[in-house]
């Protein structure tokens, strides 16, 4: 099995480049916080403060190390080489007990040498401890903040990340960073000095984007040299021609528009490596329509003679190499709990309408990474389809075909529900045709749009302290509001009315440090390079931290919904409608565990109505819980006039929540995880496919900014032919329902079984989590538990 794996690849070079990319462990470098460091300290109060962060990233770009790797076509890193990633102490700074975890912990860990942790101690943590932006946020929050962040009520992101998760668009491959320095420079001579108030703030701003367009131009012109430089040592004629096509590919691209095929490639990443590494933008940039922006190059060196199919198949498969080379800048605490992978939440969408047309936008590329995607089986980048409904039935059983190979790739999203979202959240149509997913599942008007998700929300915990009396049994604290104890509701409404009191309470908590955080990234934490490549930066001479960006929108993530659904369900069902029991009896059960009361949760867990079975009865309390988060929530303004908006997904903080929330009274035991996404509890949903997406599409997906759906398969339900069309059948009946996204996981139970107990031989099996596969080896036991006890669906 590992031998197999290994070799995937289309051409010799890939297969070595894969090798490398998977077998490498992930090591820490403390390059970039070297350089920023340095500048700091030459330039600290010196200088406004995004042209000192543009002097620190071109001072990173101008100087840090280079690397080409044997066989390579498209070249740079994130870190020193493969699987090497830089630290961030400007928004995070790591203590030396930090670096000490990361090395030494079983899943998810960085080696580091004893260089890089002598760095850290005499030079980064001195300078840098009470400097990072983790410090001034949690300075910032009050009491009250703290004591729900530690509960487990929320989590916060940009506690050891920066605002992110944007998608390029097509700029970048008709403008060279020479063309927008250009327009910078037009946009500082238009300043009104007379009458705009904010005329120094954007020549500031404006002077630090053109700073950051000289450094990836420089890092361009590096790489070029750098590649020249090889080329006269190289022995191997074939790879002497390959470097010198390097360099003059690197001759054109950052600094003009790519003309090529591979020096379009070769533009999307190094304008990836610029955004990711002048800041930890939430571990994520992504192409976004790849197909459609690609497309134009491959169609006319094909009509010329210069380009092959096969060809353009081991560029992307190259470009594929390099984004699993890159793994998430480690985490630790929650922040590792939240998202517990090295994966980066790169996310290509493939498929669609052509956004110039509106017509179908299945084209050459669309297939090919579709292969790419088959045959090189990476975790980095997430590949998901489109399906619209002028999709052809052809391209969706290719997807499909991908798909029932198990390991969780391409996810499929709803191109005119995305359209829908976009709209609703008051994007125009012309923008909302170049939307898509990002992240998880996460929508966004790519090039445009500032989306920034701000951190989870545990929806199960808020109402366990609605039946306390806002208060935590786990932390002995008081957090919520104190309005009645659980065992005295005389009625459902008033626990409905409980529960939506709670909800705004601890919502408002969240918002009001979400506006500290937005206004210190914003004074504090320009992304000069990134506003060059968004939408409006230039022209407003505003940053993408600021609002500078057309669209501006924070959202809140949801978690558990299926959880609440079958509580609420729970008690109306028992407690008021059937009078099975009383509230104090449910509540001494789920009090205890449910030890002694087995008869109680048997009634709860087994003979109560549950979302995800199309019960009109549950659901219809599902869209209750829902229309609570997302009332509260939606077009709440943000700092720099952008509005919060929800969506609905854990990545892994469905494990985490879970491990600080006590038992449900729906019958769910204490510290097990949530349900992930919208998916119902696990076991919940007995009554097939069809019946769980018709109980999530009574939810109105199209006001949030995506929600995601786990469905798990066996292979045999999927094996023939009417298998697949099935399971096509149930992608394109959701979608006409308006949901928004769903992926499958496809095994064999007992193959997952046996991997927890013999690891070391199933390296290299991989499984959807939520909106990213991983490696089973790298999840910790609960997550691993919680996959192979989902819902195992079939079609009879």
């Amino acid at each position: 099995m590992i031998e197999e794996i290994i070799k995937r690849g289309t051409t010799k070079r890939t297969k070595a480049l894969r090798e490398k990319s998977t077998t490498t462990q992930p090591r820490l470098s403390t390059e970039r916080a070297v350089y920023l460091t340095e500048t700091y300290k030459k330039h600290y109060g010196e200088e406004p403060t995004p042209v000192l962060r543009a002097m620190a990233f071109k001072n990173y770009m101008s100087n840090r190390n280079l690397y080409i790797g044997d066989g390579e076509l498209i070249v740079g890193e994130k870190g020193l080489s493969p699987q090497t990633a830089p630290t961030f102490p400007d928004l995070c700074c790591h203590e030396m007990e930090d670096l000490d975890i990361m090395d030494k912990r079983k899943y998810i860990s960085f080696k580091v040498s004893d260089e890089d942790k002598k760095i850290h101690e005499e030079e980064i943590i001195p300078y840098w401890q009470n400097k990072s932006m983790r410090y001034k946020i949690l300075k910032n929050m009050t009491q009250e903040w703290k004591d729900c962040y530690e509960a487990g009520i929320f989590t916060e992101f940009m506690e050891q990340r920066a605002p992110g998760h944007t998608v390029a668009d097509a700029k970048i491959y008709r403008k060279g960073f020479l063309d927008f320095k250009k327009e910078i420079n037009e946009s500082m001579e238009n300043i009104d000095w007379l009458n705009d108030p904010e005329a120094l703030d954007k020549k500031n701003q404006l002077e630090g984007m053109s700073i950051s367009c000289d450094a990836i131009i420089e890092y361009g012109r590096r790489y070029a040299e750098y590649a020249r430089k090889l080329a006269e040592n190289e022995m191997d004629e074939t790879r002497r021609e390959e470097l010198l096509w390097i360099a003059k590919n690197c001759d054109t691209v950052p600094s003009h528009r790519p003309e090529t095929f591979a020096q379009a490639v070769q533009m999307y990443w190094f304008v990836h490596l610029g955004v990711t590494t002048e800041l930890n933008t939430w571990d994520a940039f992504s192409p976004g329509r790849l197909d459609q922006y690609l497309y134009p190059f491959y169609k006319k060196e094909v009509e010329e003679g210069t380009l092959t199919r096969e060809k353009a198949q081991e560029i992307l498969e190259c470009m594929w190499i390099k984004f699993n080379n890159q793994p998430a800048p480690p985490k630790v605490g929650i922040t590792l709990k939240e998202s517990a992978t090295y994966t980066d939440f790169a996310n290509i969408n493939t498929g669609g309408i052509n956004p110039y047309t509106g017509e179908d936008g299945v084209n050459d590329i669309s297939y090919i990474i579709l292969d790419v995607m088959d045959e090189m089986k990476l975790l980095q980048p997430s590949s998901n389809v489109q399906i619209s409904e002028k999709t052809p039935e052809e391209f969706l059983r290719r997807a499909c075909e991908v798909s029932r190979e198990g390991w969780g790739q391409p996810a499929f999203y709803n191109t005119e529900e995305i359209i829908k979202e976009l709209v609703d959240a008051g994007k125009t149509k012309e923008d909302a045709l170049f939307g898509g997913a990002s992240g998880c599942v996460e929508t966004g008007a790519h090039g445009r749009e500032a989306y920034i998700l701000t951190g989870y929300f545990n929806m199960p915990k808020v109402f366990e302290l609605t039946l306390s009396d806002g208060y935590d049994k786990e932390t002995d604290k008081q957090l919520g509001l104190k309005l009645m104890n659980g065992k005295e509701f005389e009625s459902y409404e008033e626990v409905f009315e409980a529960f939506r009191k709670q909800m705004e309470h601890f919502i408002d908590i969240k918002i009001r440090g979400n506006n500290i955080i937005e206004k210190l990234f914003g004074e504090e934490m320009p992304a000069t390079f990134l506003s060059i490549v968004t939408d409006d930066c230039i022209s407003n001479g505003r940053d993408y931290n600021q609002g500078g960006a057309r669209y501006n929108t924070r959202y809140i993530q949801g978690v558990g919904i299926g959880t609440v659904a079958d509580c609420l369900a729970a008690i109306k069902y028992n407690v008021f409608d059937e009078k099975r029991m009383t509230m104090k009896e449910l509540l001494e059960a789920a009090d205890n565990n449910f030890e002694g009361y087995e008869l109680v949760r048997k009634l709860v867990l087994k003979n109560t109505p549950k979302y995800g079975n199309d019960d009109d009865y549950a659901d219809a309390l599902m869209v209750d819980a829902f229309n609570i988060f997302k009332d509260i929530v939606n077009g709440r303004p943000a700092v720099y006039g952008g509005k919060h908006r929800i969506n609905m997904l854990p990545t892994t903080c469905h494990v985490y929540f879970g491990s600080v929330t006590r038992a449900s009274v729906n019958g769910r035991l204490a510290y097990k995880p949530l349900p992930d996404g919208v998916s119902p509890e696990k076991g919940a949903d007995t009554n097939g496919p069809t019946a769980v997406i018709k109980s999530v599409s009574k939810m109105n997906q199209i006001e949030t900014g995506g929600t995601l759906l786990n469905q798990r398969f066996a292979p045999s339900a999927l094996a023939d032919n009417k298998g697949l069309e099935n399971l096509g059948a149930v992608i394109r009946s959701y979608f006409r329902m308006d949901g928004h996204h769903i992926q499958f996981n496809v095994f064999d139970k007992k193959i997952l079984l046996e991997a927890q107990k013999k690891p070391e031989e199933y390296t290299n099996l991989i499984v959807r989590v939520a909106g990213y596969s991983d490696h089973f080896n790298n999840l910790e036991k609960a997550l691993q538990d919680e996959i192979i006890n989902r819902t195992e669906q079939t079609f009879s």
